[in-house]
């Protein structure tokens, strides 16, 4: 089966390695332009990414200036253009799904996620992510369907043969707070100590007992690729919207939270013994 990619990574890669090519040139974006006869914002927005699709000849002509003549690597560059311009499933839910997400999850290696009130996206239930979506009263039920369907396609990305290593860390009062009812609790937490089993899958809880962590500011997620063109991402949702994290400086910090966290949380083992406590004591 043919891999899913993702648009939005494949534009970044796109981006990262004109302006690479650029840097080493030694020149500024205006100077680019000057010499292809372009108008300087063009060349930037290229860079930037602000201009989403960039045709074959454009690319030719930045290729042919920097001096790339590898083929294969022109080849691959071409197809980064092309498939940057196309759209994955996830474009019917873009009203109702954090703009690129999706994308990026599709092609990580690696997803790092530190959840400090409810159970991550990528574990939840399906009638758990319905009691979530219910609670923003002024949401109607068509939205509310669409919601949850598009959360339960985003979750594919842990079933399909080469998945990503998935790291999350929960503070307990995402375990504790009672969303829905306790049957649909019940049922959430028992998927997560499915999902807890699976060879790619490492749940880490951070008890109350714990006190103050390094995580303290808020919940967030780190994502990174395999291609190493491909820069790692941060995410972090706000009430109003959501931010992408690329600063390598800022990436640094929110490594140093994630693994200080993880030093302070329990095991994996001894998670699932804790998870388990909370189910014996809901079956009560």
């Amino acid at each position: 089966m043919e891999r899913a990619y993702g648009p939005s990574v494949r534009r970044r890669r796109l981006n990262a390695r004109l302006r690479r090519y650029r840097e080493r040139k030694g020149e500024t974006t205006g100077q680019v332009a000057k010499a292809l006869g372009w108008q300087q914002t063009k060349v930037s927005k290229i860079e930037t990414g602000e201009r989403r699709k960039v045709s074959a000849g454009e690319l030719n002509a930045l290729l042919d200036y920097y001096g790339e003549r590898d083929p294969a690597v022109r080849e691959a560059l071409h197809e980064c253009a092309r498939l940057g311009n196309q759209r994955g499933w996830w474009s019917k839910y873009r009203d109702v799904l954090p703009s690129g997400l999706p994308d990026f999850e599709v092609e990580a290696s690696s997803i790092k996620t530190y959840e400090c009130q409810v159970i991550p996206g990528l574990l939840q239930t399906p009638d758990y992510a319905e009691a979530i979506f219910r609670a923003n009263l002024v949401r109607s039920d068509d939205e509310i369907v669409k919601r949850v369907d598009s959360r339960m396609k985003r979750q594919t990305v842990l079933n399909r043969v080469d998945p990503p290593e998935y790291w999350a860390i929960l503070d307990e009062a995402a375990l504790r707070r009672m969303v829905g009812s306790p049957a649909v609790m019940l049922q959430q937490l028992r998927h997560l100590t499915h999902m807890a089993a699976r060879h790619n899958v490492h749940i880490s809880v951070l008890p109350f007992s714990e006190g103050a962590h390094p995580a303290t500011i808020g919940s967030f997620v780190i994502m990174e690729f395999p291609d190493p063109m491909d820069a790692s991402i941060g995410y972090v949702e706000t009430p109003t919207s959501s931010v992408y994290v690329e600063e390598e400086r800022d990436l640094v910090d929110l490594n140093t939270m994630f693994s200080g966290t993880q030093g302070t949380a329990l095991s994996p083992a001894r998670s699932l013994g804790f998870i388990n406590e909370i189910i014996e004591s809901l079956e009560e």
